[in-house]
Order: structure tokens, then C-alpha cells, then sequence
């Protein structure tokens, strides 16, 4: 296309999209290293002023903020609505890209038109796994917006109860979280309840409580609810926490532990069928070295074990040295049933030898066909069930983009409501 007189930074009428904006947008690394190599400029605006880079944020794709940082991209670059690729992270919840962007270098302090910082926008989108990685990188829950605001009020007033509760527990003292008030004097309790989010006031008014004050000093972990309901197998919990992105599904402790190793180490064979299913990695390892079916096998929970592929090697030997005892125990030696146990042992070993010299000149054997075929079959559904995550996940983020469209719509009507009333109402003084 080049060679034939397109450009490399040639501009779409519509969108104003480059080329390096579309290789960011459909996460095709391959190109994008083509196009930075060729020298695309990396700090052409769409019509909302995103960088390639913001679009790359939007669709989580850290391998490619990761090239645009090899690249000297500029990452804290802010669209028309004063936003950093970090705060569009934060607001579509992808904490692995965040990771990325935070390791450049970024701002975590960095604020928009509204006076939002990240943490902010995590807290308002509900992404408790953006804002779990926000404060573990620096970032302060006590910062507040242009109108007063903290993290805590957002989340209250969205209803986003798991990022409230995250906030509790890591502040000096809960109270210091719930009595902390905004420019119009509102906590964020009174937010809560002006916007009827009843899952909220009902939580502090139950944390009022003593025995509720009582459970938040023994330390419930309430910054990682994901995993509490991976170690109860409560699979409807962790489905909705995952389902609707407030974390992500190998979001990992402070003893670097995924849901899968909670589920597994308890035997919760439902929650770990659930988290195969989904794509959760079953490779990860915990700060002991250990993967989820590792944590199944020291439990003893073979069901777990069969489940992740593992095998119960132990009992298995013990199984073979007890029938070994047993069977030279019950067989005389010069019997002909020894005889005839000896020729058995013979011919196998014949046999393995056979079967290896027929492998090694090229041979297949009808067990390796076996195994090829099913490992095809496996890889087959594997990329379907990728294919088919990837498009939800596409869905869910168009929906999430409307769902931003409609409220600045809203937000733009009450304006006019307002504006009209003002103008009634000196009409009807004037009358008067």
C-alpha cells in the first residue's frame, strides 16, 4: 500500500483514525511495530483527541502501549475531556494494561477537566482491580476532584460496594473514610442515599453496628472479595465480581494467589470448573512457587487435581508397591506361576523396546495418533472459546462507551433544564 502512494499517517475522513490507530484499536502488534519503525507519528488525535496510545488503553492492549513506550510515545498526552491513556485504563477496568502504563513512568496524580485522577475513575466505573493497582503504585484515596470528592464518594454513589469497601480497608480507620465530606457537605453515605443505592446504606448503617466494627478490626479482607468467594465457593459471587469487570479473572493477593488457587486448595470443584471454563490461567504461581493444581494436591483435593490435569502420583506408587508385595508374596519362586510371571515381564520390556526403535525410524504409533488428535480437538475449542471471550469483552466495552455517550446526554439536558427554568422564572418575575 505504501509503495502504491498511501501514506503512512494518512488521516480517516470520518474518525480522523491513522493507521497506528488502527493497528492499537485491533491490537495487531505485528503492524504496529511496522508503522513505528517506519516513523508514524504517535501523537496524531482522533475527533475526541485520543492518541493511539488512549485507544490502545480502551482496548487493553498492554503489548501495545508497551511498543509505543519503546517508541517514546508520549503516554501523558489528554484528550478533549483532559483524560491520560491511564485514566481511560482506569475507567474500562484493564489493570494488566495498567500495569504497563504505570511501569513507564505515568503520573498517578495526574487529573482531568474535572479534577479526576485515576483512582477517580476506577472508583466511579466500579474496577477494583485498577484501583487495588492505583494505591498499590501511590496513588492516595483521600485525593479529591474539583467538587471535594474522594474515591469513596464515586463509588457510594454508583453503588459500586466491593471498590467501597476496598477503600475501608485500607484507610487509617473506616470512619475516617464514611465521615469525610465533599464542597455541598455530603459524605459519601449521603450520596449513597440522594442516589438510592441501597446496597451501600445498608452496608454502613450495618458497619455502625459493634459487631460489624467488630469484623472490619480482625481484618476481613475486604480488598480482595474475588478471592473470598473463590476460598467459600461462592461461585454467583465471584461470577457477578468478574462478569462485570470490577476484577480481573487471574487477579492475583498479596501472596500473589488467583482465584483458582483459593477454589483449589479448597476443593470447590464447581468455582474451578467455572474458572477453566472462562480462561482463567491454571500456569500462574503463588510467592510459594506453587500453581493451582499444586495447591489441590497438598490438600488432597484429587478431585482438583484429576480436573487440572495433575495425577495423584503418590498414592498411585503406593497403590503399585502394595500389589507388588502383594503379588511376590502370593507367587513361590520356580513355580511355573513364576515362570510364566517372569516371560510376562519379559516380553513388555520387549515390547517398549519395539515400540521405541519403531518411533525412532519415523513410525506413529495409534496411541500417539490418539493423543495428536485430541490435543488438536482441545486447541480447536480453546481458540473457539477465545474467539467467542473476545467478543463479549468487545460488546461489553461498546456497551460500556454508549453507557459514557448517554450520561454526558443526560448531564447536557439537566444544563438546559436548569437554563430554561432560570429564564421562566425571570419571566415570571417580570410579569410580576
Amino acid at each position: 500500500m505504501v509503495k502504491n502512494g498511501a501514506g503512512i499517517n494518512e488521516v480517516e475522513s470520518g474518525s480522523h483514525f491513522t493507521p497506528t490507530h488502527c493497528a492499537c484499536y485491533v491490537g495487531e502488534l505485528e503492524c504496529l511495530h511496522w508503522l513505528l519503525w517506519h516513523g508514524a507519528d504517535t501523537s496524531d488525535v482522533t475527533t475526541r483527541g485520543w492518541t493511539p496510545a488512549h485507544i490502545a488503553a480502551i482496548r487493553g492492549h498492554g503489548s501495545c502501549i508497551q511498543a509505543l513506550v519503546n517508541n517514546g510515545a508520549n503516554l501523558s498526552c489528554k484528550d478533549d475531556r483532559g483524560s491520560s491513556p491511564l485514566h481511560i485504563c482506569a475507567a474500562h477496568g484493564h489493570s494488566f494494561t495498567m500495569q504497563t502504563l504505570l511501569r513507564s513512568g505515568v503520573d498517578v496524580g495526574c487529573a482531568n477537566f474535572n479534577g479526576w485522577l485515576p483512582t477517580h475513575s476506577a472508583a466511579f466505573h466500579g474496577r477494583l482491580g485498577c484501583l487495588q493497582m492505583l494505591t498499590k503504585w501511590g496513588a492516595s484515596p483521600d485525593d479529591v476532584d474539583s467538587s471535594g470528592n474522594t474515591a469513596a464518594h464515586l463509588a457510594a454513589q454508583e453503588g459500586h460496594l466491593p471498590c467501597l469497601k476496598f477503600l475501608l480497608s485500607v484507610a487509617s480507620t473506616p470512619q475516617h473514610v464514611t465521615t469525610i465530606r465533599n464542597d455541598q457537605g455530603e459524605t459519601p453515605k449521603d450520596l449513597a442515599q440522594r442516589f438510592y443505592k441501597h446496597n451501600i446504606t445498608d452496608y454502613l448503617n450495618d458497619m455502625e453496628n459493634e459487631h460489624e466494627s467488630e469484623r472490619l478490626e480482625k481484618g476481613d479482607n475486604l480488598a480482595f472479595p474475588a478471592h473470598v468467594a473463590a476460598y467459600n465457593g461462592d461461585l454467583p459471587m465471584l461470577r457477578t465480581l468478574i462478569e462485570q469487570g470490577v476484577i480481573n479473572i487471574d487477579e492475583r493477593d498479596e501472596k500473589m494467589s488467583t482465584p483458582a488457587h483459593k477454589a483449589a486448595g479448597q476443593g470447590h470443584i464447581e468455582v474451578l470448573q467455572w474458572l477453566v471454563e472462562m480462561g482463567a490461567s491454571m500456569e500462574i504461581r503463588n510467592s510459594s512457587g506453587e500453581s493451582p493444581c499444586d495447591v489441590s494436591r497438598r490438600f488432597g483435593q484429587l478431585a482438583c487435581v484429576r480436573l487440572l490435569g495433575g495425577s495423584n502420583s503418590d498414592d498411585d506408587d503406593g497403590d503399585d508397591q502394595d500389589h507388588e508385595q502383594n503379588t511376590t508374596l502370593s507367587i513361590a519362586p520356580g513355580s511355573a506361576l513364576s515362570r510364566s510371571l517372569k516371560k510376562v515381564e519379559d516380553l513388555e520390556r520387549l515390547l517398549e523396546i519395539a515400540k521405541s526403535n519403531y518411533q525412532q525410524f519415523g513410525g506413529e504409533l495409534p496411541e500417539d495418533r490418539k493423543k495428536y488428535k485430541e490435543e488438536n480437538e482441545n486447541k480447536r475449542v480453546i481458540e473457539e472459546l477465545e474467539s467467542q471471550l473476545e467478543y463479549e469483552r468487545v460488546r461489553k466495552e461498546d456497551l460500556e462507551a454508549q453507557l459514557d455517550d448517554y450520561r454526558a446526554e443526560a448531564l447536557h439536558l439537566n444544563l438546559q433544564i436548569e437554563e430554561l427554568s432560570n429564564e421562566l422564572q425571570q419571566v415570571k418575575s417580570a410579569l410580576l
